[in-house]
């Protein structure tokens, strides 16, 4: 392990992972040296980043997982270890169903397409990728994406919240219970330009205005230079005492967290 590259010899997972946060995060732990599997659910997204990766030099391969799917969680997980022989890293970014409603209009589609992708695609992350932590040992590391509404709940996102919101309380449940294994368990909720907000600031510049006066920093979050950082930090040795923490990488968003 050298000083520009503390994550070499490692692998990692990262879910969602053909745009925005994840896509960040992936390309984040690659240039720090880790052999990345982008795990997309369309590989129309998931190999243009994986191949990006690799035209800067890196270890990276796509693998289409549904994270929702039990099956092919499980798959992508023996895929990879067969491939790299070992996974030290799992991120859980992927999600799905994120959009403004009120309570008395939330139907069971929508509590379901919020809590397969956040709360079952973090128990399946975690299922799966369980043994090859723990015989990774004190490099074993399970980082869950979460959202700062997550910590504090939010107006118009009545099940957003408490699904992300679970997500925390997973991470807090195994961090102790793999913390004997050496194995370290955190969240980190960002607040970050996606595809998805680009859009809408497109549409709305003034909602762009908002949002960025909102930060103490005055500006949207990068997927890859402030938010893969601080998932490269945790994934790294020098966050071996950190277990148990939901980061908030927000510019100053929520400063009451």
């Amino acid at each position: 392990m050298t000083a520009d590259a503390p994550l070499a010899g490692r692998t990692a997972i990262v879910t969602g992972a053909g745009q925005g946060v994840g896509r960040g995060i992936a390309a984040a732990l690659a240039r720090r040296g880790a052999r990345v599997v982008l795990a997309a659910r369309r590989a129309e997204t998931g190999e243009p980043a994986a191949q990006e990766i690799r035209d800067r030099g890196g270890d990276a391969r796509c693998i289409v997982t549904d994270i929702t799917r039990r099956e092919d969680v499980e798959r992508c997980v023996a895929s990879t270890v067969e491939h790299y022989g070992g996974l030290e890293i799992m991120v859980h970014n992927a999600f799905q169903g994120g959009r403004l409603h009120r309570l008395e209009d939330v139907d069971a589609a929508l509590w379901a397409t919020n809590s397969r992708t956040a709360v079952w695609g973090s128990y399946y992350s975690a299922r799966f990728a369980a043994p090859h932590l723990r015989r990774a040992g004190t490099r074993g590391r399970l980082l869950l994406i979460t959202s700062p509404a997550g910590v504090e709940g939010s107006v118009n996102i009545p099940v957003y919240a408490p699904v992300k919101a679970a997500q925390r309380a997973i991470a807090k449940s195994l961090a102790r219970e793999w913390g004997p294994h050496g194995i370290t368990v955190n969240c980190v909720a960002p607040v970050a330009e996606t595809p998805a907000l680009a859009g809408a600031f497109a549409a709305n510049p003034v909602l762009k205005e908002r949002v960025e006066a909102r930060t103490a920093l005055g500006r949207v979050g990068d997927a890859e230079r402030d938010v893969g950082a601080v998932a490269a930090f945790l994934a790294s040795d020098d966050a071996s005492y950190v277990t148990g923490q939901t980061i908030v990488c927000d510019g100053g968003s929520f400063l009451g967290l």
